[in-house]
């Protein structure tokens, strides 16, 4: 183990994975410069290549180099502006495999980031997640720490699908121990990041440690708050959601995007089809109001869901 922080373990997954496979090559904006210099100087200019600042072109040479059997780390820095690919993403990455029956596979991931705080204004700041895990074909991959950041981008290279892997920028600096040698995680699998009795709070990215901390204050008032990190979107690990809401049988949902039409709706709609008997009080959801994100740090602030919404909420709930 070695204490890294998020993108020194982002930057050593993608590094192992390229020493493993030279199908391996990156592609995206301002690669040969930012934290990824360090492959750059590695790996060459064959390897880590710089494009346009063009989302849509970005994708396309990634569908198109993944058809062709090569496996590319596509590097966009802002989800606000995967829209400018959503053709790409949506009609082509997305469907390929299955429109051509299976005869060929797309194994490339997209790599951006989530989530307001950093005082980027509107375009620069969204949590936009929901959409794509609406994509059938795409998987969906959210990344709340740098060991997961490890192991979940190491599968998410091999995978023989396209896998959207979403990082959050007020994660980039924050350290851990993380295992030095070839390291994955599983897709698909959530992770009980603290167990609990009373109340479960399922959430993802960088909100995690929100309720984590929600979760520490709840403790002192009596209130034993158990801690799901979904991990996953798409695919979705229904069966350890389902199991937590049946063991607490009080259930808070917390995202940082708007709360309107967000996967939470969608994890409440699972839990209220297959788990509704084992709750004892309605589920509740935490989101963002529906609006775009502030630029005025105060605004800002309040407009992001804190550890205190949630535990008045999830008190309440008790």
């Amino acid at each position: 183990m070695a204490a890294m922080t998020y993108i020194q373990a982002i930057d050593d997954a993608m590094a192992q994975e390229m020493r493993r496979d030279e199908s391996i090559f990156i592609a995206g904006e301002d690669v040969t410069r930012k934290h990824t210099k360090t492959l750059y100087d590695e790996f060459g200019p064959k390897r880590v290549r710089n494009t346009p600042i063009s989302e849509a072109q970005i994708v396309s040479l990634g569908v198109g180099a993944a058809a062709m059997g090569l496996r590319p780390i596509l590097t966009m820095e802002f989800m606000d502006f995967l829209g400018c690919a959503m053709d790409e993403m949506m009609n082509q990455a997305a469907k390929m495999t299955y429109m051509l029956g299976g005869q060929t596979h797309l194994p490339m991931v997209i790599r951006t980031t989530m989530g307001a705080g950093i005082r980027a204004a509107a375009q620069h700041s969204q949590s936009l997640e929901a959409i794509f895990a609406h994509l059938p074909g795409l998987k969906v991959v959210t990344v709340s720490g740098p060991k997961k950041a490890k192991g979940l981008l190491s599968q998410a290279i091999r995978d023989d699908n396209p896998v959207l892997c979403i990082e959050h920028k007020c994660l980039n600096f924050m350290e851990e121990d993380v295992p030095e040698g070839p390291f994955a995680l599983p897709l698909g699998k959530a992770d009980i990041v603290r167990e609990g009795a009373d109340v479960s709070l399922i959430t993802w990215g960088n909100m995690v440690h929100t309720c984590l901390s929600a979760a520490k204050t709840l403790a002192g008032q009596g209130v034993s708050a158990e801690v799901i990190d979904i991990v996953s979107l798409t695919p979705f690990d229904e069966d350890t959601v389902l199991a937590s809401a049946a063991k607490t049988g009080r259930v808070v949902i917390a995202h940082e995007a708007t709360q309107h039409a967000g996967f939470g709706g969608e994890i409440a709609a699972r839990i209220a089809d297959k788990g509704f008997d084992t709750l004892k009080k309605p589920i509740k959801r935490i989101g963002a109001p529906f609006a775009p994100v502030p630029f005025s740090p105060v605004l800002e602030d309040a407009y992001i869901p804190g550890a205190a919404q949630i535990v008045e909420t999830a008190a309440a709930l008790l």
